[in-house]
């Protein structure tokens, strides 16, 4: 697994296809705050939950100068099918070698059941407007977890 990134750390720059494969860069939002939330799979019961928090809280963050963009290791084609069937109006990317991934220290060894396996450890970063990491989260819970960022965020 890669180190973990701190606050100030500068936040790795990328290009992933969204949805519909059309390439999207982290560089490309610089000037705004950006949360980056890595996820294991589209179309799964923690998964959804997670994206459609993200959704309902969409339009306080954005009204906050937030965007929002979420990571798996899943193609467009499914990233569009859990578009379309959840609403959500923010990109989601396609990592499937997981280099993003890794290179945020949200791949690697984790306790799933009881056992250790090699994935996606669900992470999320508020990065700022000059592309430094403000704050990471790792291993955190799909349930709860845009309320924690809500509050953290005085929204």
């Amino acid at each position: 697994m890669s180190e973990r990134l701190q606050p100030g750390d500068v936040a790795p720059d990328f290009e992933l296809p969204d949805a519909d494969a059309a390439p999207v860069s982290l560089a490309s939002l610089r000037g705004k705050r950006v949360i980056l939330y890595f996820y294991p799979a589209a179309l799964t019961p923690g998964c959804t939950k997670e994206a459609v928090d993200f959704q309902g809280s969409l339009g306080d963050l954005e009204a906050a100068g937030v965007a929002v963009i979420g990571i798996s290791p899943d193609k467009p084609a499914k990233l569009a099918k859990f578009r379309e069937k959840e609403g959500l109006t923010f990109p989601l990317l396609s990592d499937p070698d997981a280099e993003v991934l890794r290179a945020y220290g949200a791949y690697g060894e984790k306790k799933l059941y009881g056992r250790t396996v090699v994935g996606v450890i669900r992470s999320t970063f508020l990065v700022d407007a000059d592309g430094k990491i403000e704050k990471p989260y790792y291993n955190v819970k799909a349930t709860g977890h845009v309320e924690r960022l809500r509050r953290e965020l005085d929204l």
